[in-house]
């Protein structure tokens, strides 16, 4: 234990700012972006009428930063989509368009915003909103620029959807594809309907990424035809698997929770019965909080202290089960397209024990071998375009150092008619990816 709480401090300043403002009052929702009458679809023609895609309203501003505009444009539509339940829903979507761009291609970025407070989204905080929970949007405008200058218009999705469904991978997927489809197909982004696309994403970003593209040949099609390849980096395949690995964990452990709640949102599941009051203490007091409300905060949580001793378990709770096997990406389609990704192995760094029976090492929130093995899966089952890269030394946040330079050339060079790499054949073992619940 010494030896992890010495390390702890180099990923403190991961959660400084959480720590520094607390973790109480941030979670109430911005009463400007509350009110914004944009994010809701009043028309008389009955949702399901439209085809996922189609775009249902639309508006121009400037792209705000922090609260400050800027003089880049972002459009904003409202399309519809479909949610976890594959039931119509609307979504929204910002496309930043840099003067001079090339409409021929564009590349959708999927936020990390990690957050069960619909007012933290992208979209609110490029439309000029600010809240404690979608501070991390502006920190991603240094991650988006470096696209922009090369001319890419920037897809930006509200990948959660219109609830916040934090965690629900396949309606984080189609919420992705549909975004493209309504932004491909918008006079008002100038962007060709053809535009060849490319993908990219870390850590919740990242869950967007692989779900999309690994929906897109049966979902999305004609998305799938134009995808020139998905990086991603920090990757969530097993959910069960990972709700071991954080359990007690000092950074990560809220998370837990977090995910609980979406999974609940999700899939109109009450998990009520199964907790103990403590447990219904922190669901209720986390179903509106962000990322930077949980992380160090919970230090050393566990399933079994939220529930119920006969449900000690996870097993035990039947909707629970069924539901994490929905957002398993083990259990998911292999892509098509070619893929980059990137994987921390050093937890202990941000204080998950890597020393756990059938888990093994991973960045602190994500699994190594879980990675290595969908990886190894997707060049077994007809996708040879895979490029597995492994930071052995670096935890979840300090892996996005040296990921971020590589992704982007990766993906500028899918986009230039490169070969992709591969690195089939020399991905080493990973861990089961058979359902742990």
């Amino acid at each position: 234990m010494r030896r992890i709480l010495g390390r702890v401090p180099v990923a403190l300043a991961v959660a400084a700012l959480a720590l520094a403002v607390g973790s109480t009052a941030e979670f109430a929702p911005h009463a400007n972006a509350a009110s914004d009458a944009f994010y809701e679809y009043t028309g008389e023609t009955p949702l399901s009428s439209f085809e996922p895609g189609a775009i249902l309203d639309t508006r121009t501003l400037p792209y705000h930063v922090s609260g400050f505009a800027t003089p880049l444009t972002a459009v904003q539509l409202l399309y519809r989509t479909t949610d976890a339940q594959h039931r119509p829903a609307v979504g929204v979507t910002s496309i930043l368009v840099p003067p001079g761009g090339d409409p021929a291609k564009a590349v959708a970025y999927q936020s990390f915003y990690d957050s069960l407070n619909p007012e933290d989204s992208p979209s609110r905080s490029i439309a000029g909103d600010v809240s404690f929970g979608g501070l991390v949007n502006s920190m991603e405008a240094t991650l988006i620029a470096p696209l922009l200058a090369q001319g890419f218009a920037v897809i930006v999705d509200d990948t959660e959807g219109e609830h916040a469904d934090f965690a629900a991978g396949p309606e984080y997927g189609m919420n992705t594809l549909d975004s493209i489809r309504a932004a491909t197909h918008s006079p008002a982004t100038g962007l060709n309907a053809d535009a060849r696309i490319g993908l990219i994403g870390y850590s919740g970003g990242a869950i967007a990424t692989n779900w999309a593209a690994a929906l897109a040949p049966s979902y999305a099609p004609d998305v799938d035809a134009r995808l020139v390849g998905a990086a991603e980096g920090g990757v969530l395949v097993n959910p069960a698997r990972n709700l071991s690995y954080i359990s007690g964990s000092i950074g990560w452990s809220g998370v837990a929770a977090m995910a609980i709640i979406g999974i609940a949102r999700s899939y109109d599941i009450d998990f009520t019965p199964y907790l103990n009051s403590y447990g219904a203490q922190i669901i209720d007091r986390l179903s509106n909080a962000s990322i930077a409300n949980v992380l160090f905060q919970y230090p050393g949580l566990t399933w079994q202290q939220l529930a119920k001793p006969e449900y000690a378990d996870p097993n035990s709770v039947p909707p629970f089960v069924e539901a994490v096997r929905k957002i398993d990406l083990g259990l998911a389609p292999t892509p098509t397209t070619p893929m980059f990704i990137g994987q921390g192995a050093n937890g202990e760094l941000e204080g998950s024990d890597g020393s756990k029976p059938g888990i093994g090492h991973g960045d602190g929130v994500m699994l190594a071998g879980d990675v290595r093995a969908l990886a190894n899966q997707y060049c077994a089952t007809g996708n040879p375009a895979i490029q597995y890269q492994q930071y052995d030394l670096l935890s979840h946040v300090p892996s996005m150092v040296p990921w971020t330079p590589t992704a982007l050339a990766w993906l500028t060079a899918r986009f230039a008619g490169e070969p992709a790499p591969t690195s089939c054949g020399a991905i080493a073992p990973g861990n089961s990816l058979a359902p742990q619940l």
